[in-house]
């Protein structure tokens, strides 16, 4: 029992930082139904952010561990929002009038340029770094295993909550969330009644990158270490999670990071761990099969 709650625990965590990265997915597909496959750079470009910010306060003598937590993360979501903000320039806003195909194309290169330059710009080693925010609560303990919650998983899912609440009342109370919602029902006629589309498309993938800059902070000071390589694979299971939980949907996206992050872990803990992503993508393969617009979302109805 208490190896499944210690499974439990560390399931939510990191399914609360696929839910942040997926909100990203569901946003810019909710306005503009296209993906931005390039989504899961701009959280690899954050997490860098985060470790060179890390490391020149280090060097700068800040050690007081709030302070260093604050400023990395406003530094590390203005920073990546630029990047959010320039993907958005180059990759779809030409490309927004042309065939479905093409903005695909162009995000995939996108992606593939953010690989690269990351690459080149701090090498392919893996970037350590040794953990900041240590500490926790034990209990439960038993003769064979105790659980443990740490301080950094504390965090990870509070502030997941405190964001998916704080962008909940955004969209659903501030004239910028009305012309998002506009603009998902119908571009055209939300730009005749005034309202400001590039803007509105351009400040939704700014949104998304500030939410994927803090997902790449929270990956880092968990997990310790990082790559050029893991925006790949993380958007990947993020994107699984926002069509899981139903691709335009807040909720549905934060649903699906969760499961997502339940069904790793579980099946690393109680079957082989060389198969938890195919496990993860079954999961969705079933869920589509039965339910093609996912556990939240709703069923498009196309008008004629």
């Amino acid at each position: 029992m208490e190896y499944f709650i210690q499974q439990l625990i560390n399931g939510v965590t990191l399914g609360s930082i696929y839910g942040l990265i997926a909100i990203g997915y569901t946003m810019v597909y909710g306005i503009i139904g296209m993906i931005n496959f390039a989504h899961g750079d701009i959280f690899m470009v954050g997490a860098f952010v985060s470790l060179i910010i890390f490391v020149a306060l280090g060097l700068a003598g800040v050690t007081f561990v709030p302070l260093a937590f604050a400023i990395v993360l406003i530094v590390a979501i203005v920073i990546t929002s630029v990047y959010g903000w320039t993907v958005e320039r180059l990759a779809y806003r030409p490309l927004r009038g042309s065939f479905r195909l093409a903005p695909l194309i162009s995000a995939i290169g996108m992606s593939i340029f953010l690989q690269n330059f990351v690459q080149l710009a701090q090498g392919a080693r893996v970037k350590p770094m040794p953990p900041m925010i240590t500490g926790g609560f034990t209990f439960l303990e038993g003769s064979d295993f105790s659980i443990t919650l740490s301080w950094m998983q504390i965090i990870i899912v509070s502030l997941t909550v405190v964001l998916m609440a704080g962008f909940a009342l955004l969209i659903a109370r501030t004239p910028l969330g009305r012309a998002q919602r506009a603009c998902e029902q119908d571009r055209t006629m939300a730009a005749l009644l005034g309202v400001n589309v590039d803007r509105t498309i351009s400040l939704t993938f700014v949104m998304g990158a500030a939410l994927a800059a803090v997902a790449g902070m929270m990956f880092l000071l968990y997990y310790g270490v990082i790559d050029f390589y893991i925006g790949f694979l993380a958007g990947i299971k993020a994107f699984t999670a926002a069509v899981l939980g139903g691709i335009g949907s807040l909720p549905g996206a934060m649903l699906g990071g969760l499961l997502i992050g339940l069904i790793e872990t579980f099946w690393s803990a109680y079957f082989t761990i060389e198969y938890k992503d195919v496990a993860a993508f079954s999961i969705l393969v079933l869920a589509l099969i039965f339910r093609p617009y996912g556990l939240l979302g709703k069923p498009e109805i196309e008008k004629v």
